[in-house]
């Protein structure tokens, strides 16, 4: 016999496992930069370089990110919780007064991320509330010096040596 899980104790568990934080990028419909904060960020293979996340089918830019051929994974470091806190909201233009780069592909790519990957999406997959996206890396850059935003118990932190 199943027990019903409890989601806001699932939750809180699930808060239990530090990850880094990141905000994935890509293009709308209409070319506009899109943007959200995302912790389930992880790789998946080496040959060929493969990476993915997942984002909640009532995410607001859900279909921009369904219709999108491409997008970039950009890896936070410490001190940039305000920007991960700007992509997590719902706002109606997170872009405001903000920089940014694009690469091959035009996917926005955030000044002073630890790291970047820009991918090609490769597959998705139904996962209950959530779409998974695995993206082919075409192109990388990272700062081996730096150190990650750390996302824990609901909160920010900072890695220590």
């Amino acid at each position: 016999m199943n027990v019903p899980i409890d989601s806001r104790a699932f939750r809180t568990a699930l808060g239990s496992f530090a990850t880094g934080v990141t905000i994935v990028t890509t293009r709308g419909p209409k070319g506009e930069p899109v943007g959200n904060t995302v912790n389930s960020f992880s790789a998946v293979s080496l040959d060929p370089p493969l990476v993915l996340w997942s984002l909640g089918k009532r995410s607001y830019s859900f279909k921009s990110y369904l219709s999108a051929d491409h997008f970039a994974v950009n890896v936070l470091r410490e001190g940039q919780d305000e920007l991960s806190r700007r992509f997590a909201r719902s706002l109606d233009d997170k872009w405001a007064g903000l920089e940014f780069e694009t690469w091959d592909t035009g996917c926005p790519i955030l000044p002073n991320a630890l790291a970047v990957f820009e991918c090609k999406t490769a597959y998705t997959y139904q996962g209950g509330d959530h779409v998974i996206f695995v993206g082919e890396v075409l192109n990388f850059d990272h700062d081996p010096t730096g150190k990650p935003l750390v996302f824990w118990h609901g909160g920010y932190h900072h890695v220590t040596r």
